[in-house]
């Protein structure tokens, strides 16, 4: 098969890993890649969030089947694009990507179906949204309503960072993601990532993580697009895990195909799980960024029959395949990140690690030239190992983190520790 994978991140390097291992890819092509995935694959220079040029280009290189890796060309259409055009493709409708692209959306979604989730109320002025936090207190959580590339979420733990959480999203730092404003109550407990597949109407779940938002370690500091993960999570038990899928995404699939936008492709179910309980904190419409680095690592070769699988609508009957093991990444980010930082600096040592199905060092943001690789982003890479145990997979990474020379960049030290 010819196959083509929109976007050219860590979560990208991570699916081409997986589909390059399965026999049935013949011709791998990603756009706009990176330098890491360059290694494996074709790069290619394409507009991946219009439709059209999608389409033309996947028909002029005879592809058999698109996977859209990140959420803002589901976000934008390019699925239902491509289906019209009578491509396979792997990914939901504009219409089921808006679990996403819209916080109110989903919390409707949740209220129709009875699914668990946190109090919230939704606003379009600064004001009534100010006197809200002040009736409810702190903590309280302050959402961008739109796609804020993981960013637009901030718990504010006093008052006073809860408006101005307010302020900054009314004042535009979020763009049109900040135009309206989700307020919810806090939820105390432990977080955890779900992942399932669904062809429209049969779930499959196919893994769990945890990651660690925050820059610092002992998750302290702002938040980031995730610093490391690890996989499974210990704290999403197989009964909590079976609850969340009869209370809260088995009823949200069937909410969807209600209203006519039946969901297809993989569902990221962000939860909070507290007192053997699990309410939803949000959906995500694609792999999670690093989470999809040690889910990949796991899944290895059956990551592309599955994901066809559920591109076909033949998910009934199938099984997940998991070795009894465990994945860990770690992020290294350049200096500075979240806040501002400088592109360009060099990577050195990167030709020394190891690379098989238990160690591999994916990449985010870098580029090639003159036969150097550099650093073109804020989370650069994602240096990943898989182990019999979560200690055993977190000392493999970190000896792959110490073999790296990169004096621009950081990484937290402590990935995996509250399971450890």
């Amino acid at each position: 098969m010819n196959i083509l994978i929109l976007g050219g991140g860590g979560r990208e390097h991570g699916l081409a890993w997986a589909v390059k291992q399965n026999p049935k890819c013949d011709r791998l092509i990603v756009a706009p890649g990176n330098a890491g995935i360059a290694a494996i694959a074709e790069c290619a220079d394409l507009d991946i969030l219009d439709g059209a040029s999608v389409v033309t280009f996947a028909e002029e290189n005879a592809v058999d089947f698109v996977i859209i890796g990140p959420e803002a060309p589901l976000a934008a259409g390019v699925a239902d694009a491509l289906r019209a055009a009578g491509l396979l493709c792997f990914g939901p409708s504009q219409a089921a990507a808006r679990l996403e692209a819209s916080k109110a959306f989903t919390k409707e979604i949740c209220d129709a179906c009875g699914a668990p989730t946190a109090r919230y109320a939704r606003f379009t002025k600064a004001g009534p949204a100010k006197a809200y936090i002040r009736a409810q207190g702190a903590p309280i959580v302050v959402k961008a309503d739109g796609l804020a590339a993981g960013k637009g979420v901030i718990v504010a733990m006093d008052e006073a960072e809860a408006l101005a959480a307010v302020d900054e999203m009314f004042d535009g730092s979020f763009g049109a993601a900040g135009a309206e404003v989700v307020i919810e109550e806090f939820m105390a407990g432990e977080e955890a990532s779900f992942f399932v597949l669904c062809d429209g109407e049969t779930v499959l779940p196919i893994g769990s993580a945890q990651d660690h938002k925050r820059v610092g370690e002992g998750d302290t500091g702002p938040n980031t697009g995730g610093m490391g993960a690890y996989s499974p999570a210990p704290v999403l038990t197989d009964a909590i895990a079976q609850q969340v899928l009869e209370r809260i995404i088995r009823p949200t699939v069937a909410e969807l195909a209600r209203r006519g936008t039946p969901y297809q492709g993989v569902l990221y179910a962000g939860l909070m799980i507290a007192e053997g309980q699990a309410r939803l904190v949000e959906y995500n419409v694609r792999f999670g960024d690093p989470e999809a680095q040690v889910l990949m690592m796991r899944l290895g070769a059956q990551a592309l029959d599955l994901m066809l699988a559920c591109a076909r609508e033949d998910l009934a009957g199938r099984q997940v395949h998991w070795a009894a093991d465990h994945a860990l990444t770690v992020v290294m980010a350049a200096k500075g990140y979240p806040g501002s930082y400088e592109k360009g600096s060099e990577i050195r040592g990167l030709g020394t690690l190891p690379e098989d199905s238990f160690h591999m060092a994916f990449h985010a943001g870098t580029t090639a030239a003159d036969g150097r690789i550099l650093a073109s982003g804020g989370r650069v890479l994602n240096i990943t190992a898989r182990g019999a145990s979560l200690q055993e997979a977190q000392a493999r990474a970190y000896a792959m983190v110490d073999g790296i020379d990169w004096p621009q960049g950081f990484c937290r030290r402590d990935i995996g520790w509250r399971a450890l």
